[in-house]
Protein backbone atom coordinates (compact mmCIF):
# COMPACT_ATOMS: atom_id res chain seq x y z
CA UNK A 1 0.00 0.00 0.00
CA UNK A 2 1.29 3.30 -0.93
CA UNK A 3 1.43 5.82 2.31
CA UNK A 4 1.76 9.81 1.81
CA UNK A 5 1.58 12.81 3.92
CA UNK A 6 -1.24 14.75 3.31
CA UNK A 7 -0.29 18.41 1.66
CA UNK A 8 -2.32 20.24 4.54
CA UNK A 9 -0.04 18.43 7.26
CA UNK A 10 2.89 19.79 4.60
CA UNK A 11 2.19 23.02 4.34
CA UNK A 12 1.56 23.51 8.41
CA UNK A 13 5.20 21.82 9.23
CA UNK A 14 6.67 23.55 6.65
CA UNK A 15 5.34 26.88 8.36
CA UNK A 16 6.39 26.06 11.97
CA UNK A 17 9.69 25.50 10.51
CA UNK A 18 10.43 27.92 8.07
CA UNK A 19 12.77 30.39 10.21
CA UNK A 20 14.47 26.95 11.95
CA UNK A 21 15.86 24.58 9.16
CA UNK A 22 15.48 24.10 4.82
CA UNK A 23 12.20 22.69 4.31
CA UNK A 24 10.72 19.12 4.86
CA UNK A 25 11.82 16.38 1.85
CA UNK A 26 11.57 13.53 3.48
CA UNK A 27 8.27 11.23 4.28
CA UNK A 28 9.04 8.36 6.32
CA UNK A 29 6.03 5.28 6.64
CA UNK A 30 4.88 2.35 7.91
CA UNK A 31 2.25 0.09 7.95
CA UNK A 32 0.82 -3.34 9.89
CA UNK A 33 -1.76 -5.26 8.14
CA UNK A 34 -4.09 -7.90 9.89
CA UNK A 35 -6.30 -10.54 8.65
CA UNK A 36 -7.47 -14.29 9.89
CA UNK A 37 -4.72 -15.81 7.86
CA UNK A 38 -2.19 -13.15 7.05
CA UNK A 39 -0.03 -10.59 8.43
CA UNK A 40 1.80 -7.92 6.81
CA UNK A 41 4.65 -4.76 7.44
CA UNK A 42 6.04 -2.42 5.66
CA UNK A 43 8.33 0.23 6.03
CA UNK A 44 9.44 3.09 3.23
CA UNK A 45 10.35 6.90 2.23
CA UNK A 46 9.32 9.52 -0.13
CA UNK A 47 11.98 12.11 -0.73
CA UNK A 48 11.81 15.12 -2.85
CA UNK A 49 15.01 15.36 -5.27
CA UNK A 50 15.75 18.78 -4.69
CA UNK A 51 13.42 21.50 -3.22
CA UNK A 52 10.92 20.22 -0.53
CA UNK A 53 7.44 18.23 -0.49
CA UNK A 54 5.54 21.66 -0.82
CA UNK A 55 6.53 21.91 -4.40
CA UNK A 56 6.56 20.30 -7.35
CA UNK A 57 9.64 18.06 -8.47
CA UNK A 58 11.14 14.71 -8.92
CA UNK A 59 10.92 12.11 -6.17
CA UNK A 60 12.54 8.90 -5.14
CA UNK A 61 10.09 6.34 -3.16
CA UNK A 62 11.12 3.05 -1.22
CA UNK A 63 9.57 0.75 0.47
CA UNK A 64 10.37 -3.19 1.75
CA UNK A 65 7.70 -5.49 3.26
CA UNK A 66 7.53 -8.38 4.54
CA UNK A 67 4.51 -11.09 5.10
CA UNK A 68 3.20 -14.50 6.77
CA UNK A 69 0.40 -16.15 5.78
CA UNK A 70 -1.07 -19.82 5.52
CA UNK A 71 -0.35 -21.73 2.29
CA UNK A 72 -3.65 -23.25 1.88
CA UNK A 73 -6.78 -22.85 3.25
CA UNK A 74 -7.42 -26.16 4.51
CA UNK A 75 -5.22 -28.24 7.20
CA UNK A 76 -2.34 -29.08 7.13
CA UNK A 77 -2.01 -25.22 5.82
CA UNK A 78 1.61 -24.41 6.16
CA UNK A 79 3.04 -21.45 6.07
CA UNK A 80 4.51 -18.98 3.60
CA UNK A 81 7.14 -16.03 4.10
CA UNK A 82 7.14 -13.41 1.73
CA UNK A 83 9.61 -10.22 1.31
CA UNK A 84 9.13 -7.42 -1.12
CA UNK A 85 10.95 -4.15 -1.92
CA UNK A 86 10.49 -1.26 -4.49
CA UNK A 87 12.65 0.85 -5.72
CA UNK A 88 10.99 3.77 -7.50
CA UNK A 89 11.75 7.14 -9.21
CA UNK A 90 8.82 9.76 -10.39
CA UNK A 91 7.61 13.51 -10.76
CA UNK A 92 5.06 14.76 -8.69
CA UNK A 93 2.70 17.74 -9.73
CA UNK A 94 1.23 20.01 -6.50
CA UNK A 95 -1.71 22.37 -6.76
CA UNK A 96 -2.92 23.95 -3.82
CA UNK A 97 -3.61 21.03 -1.52
CA UNK A 98 -3.37 18.90 -3.73
CA UNK A 99 -1.15 16.34 -5.88
CA UNK A 100 -0.57 14.07 -8.44
CA UNK A 101 2.47 11.51 -8.50
CA UNK A 102 3.40 8.75 -10.89
CA UNK A 103 6.70 6.38 -10.66
CA UNK A 104 8.23 3.60 -12.16
CA UNK A 105 10.89 1.49 -11.00
CA UNK A 106 12.07 -1.89 -9.99
CA UNK A 107 9.91 -4.92 -8.13
CA UNK A 108 11.17 -7.76 -6.41
CA UNK A 109 9.72 -10.80 -4.20
CA UNK A 110 11.46 -13.84 -2.54
CA UNK A 111 8.73 -16.11 -1.40
CA UNK A 112 9.52 -19.37 0.74
CA UNK A 113 6.81 -22.39 1.47
CA UNK A 114 7.10 -24.10 4.62
CA UNK A 115 5.59 -27.49 4.09
CA UNK A 116 4.69 -29.45 7.15
CA UNK A 117 5.73 -32.68 5.48
CA UNK A 118 8.14 -32.45 2.63
CA UNK A 119 10.97 -30.10 1.66
CA UNK A 120 10.37 -26.41 1.50
CA UNK A 121 9.82 -24.16 -1.49
CA UNK A 122 12.04 -21.11 -1.96
CA UNK A 123 11.47 -18.54 -5.02
CA UNK A 124 12.44 -15.06 -6.25
CA UNK A 125 11.02 -12.83 -9.16
CA UNK A 126 11.96 -9.81 -10.27
CA UNK A 127 9.72 -7.17 -12.76
CA UNK A 128 9.16 -3.50 -13.07
CA UNK A 129 6.43 -1.50 -11.69
CA UNK A 130 4.37 1.49 -12.27
CA UNK A 131 2.38 3.55 -9.43
CA UNK A 132 0.49 6.28 -9.33
CA UNK A 133 -0.71 8.67 -6.23
CA UNK A 134 -3.28 11.07 -5.37
CA UNK A 135 -4.53 13.33 -2.74
CA UNK A 136 -7.32 16.10 -3.69
CA UNK A 137 -8.93 18.67 -1.64
CA UNK A 138 -12.03 19.19 -4.15
CA UNK A 139 -14.22 20.81 -1.81
CA UNK A 140 -13.54 22.39 1.96
CA UNK A 141 -13.47 19.56 4.40
CA UNK A 142 -12.94 16.91 1.95
CA UNK A 143 -10.65 14.76 0.71
CA UNK A 144 -10.30 12.14 -1.97
CA UNK A 145 -6.95 9.78 -1.63
CA UNK A 146 -6.20 7.25 -4.69
CA UNK A 147 -3.77 4.77 -5.00
CA UNK A 148 -2.77 2.17 -7.95
CA UNK A 149 -0.48 0.13 -9.24
CA UNK A 150 0.82 -2.36 -11.99
CA UNK A 151 3.57 -4.59 -11.48
CA UNK A 152 4.70 -7.32 -14.23
CA UNK A 153 5.39 -9.52 -11.31
CA UNK A 154 2.61 -12.60 -11.56
CA UNK A 155 0.29 -9.57 -13.60
CA UNK A 156 -0.09 -7.30 -10.30
CA UNK A 157 -3.23 -5.24 -10.68
CA UNK A 158 -4.17 -3.02 -7.34
CA UNK A 159 -5.93 -0.04 -6.63
CA UNK A 160 -7.66 1.97 -3.48
CA UNK A 161 -10.28 4.96 -3.31
CA UNK A 162 -10.76 6.33 -0.12
CA UNK A 163 -12.89 9.44 0.24
CA UNK A 164 -13.02 11.51 3.08
CA UNK A 165 -14.67 14.44 5.06
CA UNK A 166 -13.11 16.48 8.00
CA UNK A 167 -14.70 15.99 11.36
CA UNK A 168 -14.91 18.31 14.25
CA UNK A 169 -11.47 16.44 15.71
CA UNK A 170 -9.54 17.54 12.53
CA UNK A 171 -8.95 14.11 10.99
CA UNK A 172 -11.04 12.65 8.11
CA UNK A 173 -13.64 9.82 8.26
CA UNK A 174 -15.23 7.73 5.28
CA UNK A 175 -14.80 4.66 3.05
CA UNK A 176 -12.12 2.55 1.85
CA UNK A 177 -12.41 0.53 -1.60
CA UNK A 178 -9.64 -1.49 -2.48
CA UNK A 179 -9.31 -4.04 -5.44
CA UNK A 180 -6.21 -6.58 -6.22
CA UNK A 181 -5.35 -9.02 -9.11
CA UNK A 182 -2.57 -11.63 -9.24
CA UNK A 183 -3.13 -14.61 -11.86
CA UNK A 184 -6.03 -16.50 -10.94
CA UNK A 185 -6.34 -14.94 -7.26
CA UNK A 186 -8.85 -11.59 -6.69
CA UNK A 187 -9.50 -9.34 -3.58
CA UNK A 188 -11.89 -7.17 -2.54
CA UNK A 189 -12.50 -4.67 0.03
CA UNK A 190 -14.63 -2.60 1.80
CA UNK A 191 -13.80 -0.83 4.85
CA UNK A 192 -14.15 2.75 6.97
CA UNK A 193 -11.05 4.87 7.23
CA UNK A 194 -10.00 7.00 9.83
CA UNK A 195 -6.88 9.69 8.05
CA UNK A 196 -5.14 12.36 9.19
CA UNK A 197 -4.83 11.12 13.36
CA UNK A 198 -2.24 13.10 15.03
CA UNK A 199 -0.46 11.61 17.65
CA UNK A 200 3.22 11.28 19.56
CA UNK A 201 4.73 13.77 16.25
CA UNK A 202 3.43 11.24 13.60
CA UNK A 203 0.14 11.19 11.58
CA UNK A 204 -1.68 7.95 11.48
CA UNK A 205 -4.40 6.27 9.47
CA UNK A 206 -6.62 3.28 10.59
CA UNK A 207 -8.64 0.95 8.54
CA UNK A 208 -10.94 -1.37 8.82
CA UNK A 209 -13.71 -3.43 7.11
CA UNK A 210 -14.51 -6.90 5.23
CA UNK A 211 -12.11 -8.53 1.89
CA UNK A 212 -13.67 -11.09 0.07
CA UNK A 213 -10.71 -13.54 -1.69
CA UNK A 214 -10.99 -15.79 -4.20
CA UNK A 215 -9.28 -18.64 -2.19
CA UNK A 216 -10.95 -17.92 1.08
CA UNK A 217 -13.43 -17.26 2.79
CA UNK A 218 -15.21 -13.72 3.57
CA UNK A 219 -13.80 -12.26 6.67
CA UNK A 220 -12.67 -9.16 8.66
CA UNK A 221 -9.33 -7.09 8.21
CA UNK A 222 -7.47 -3.88 9.75
CA UNK A 223 -4.74 -1.67 8.52
CA UNK A 224 -2.55 0.81 10.37
CA UNK A 225 -0.90 3.24 9.10
CA UNK A 226 1.49 6.07 10.14
CA UNK A 227 4.30 8.69 8.32
CA UNK A 228 6.50 10.78 9.88
CA UNK A 229 8.09 14.18 7.90
CA UNK A 230 11.57 14.90 7.77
Amino acid sequence: MAVAASPLTIACAEESAEDERAPLSMVIFGSMEAGPAKTFLSVGMKRALGGGLAQSGFRLFMKAGGSQEQTRRHTPHGTTYKAESQALIGYEWRIGDSFLALYAGSDFQSEQRIEPFGPSFVETRYGARLQADLWSTPMPGMMLQANAYASTLNGRLWARVAPGWQVPLGFYAGPEFEAYRERDYRKLRLGLHLTGLRLLGLEWRLTGGWQHASDRPSALYATLGLHWLR
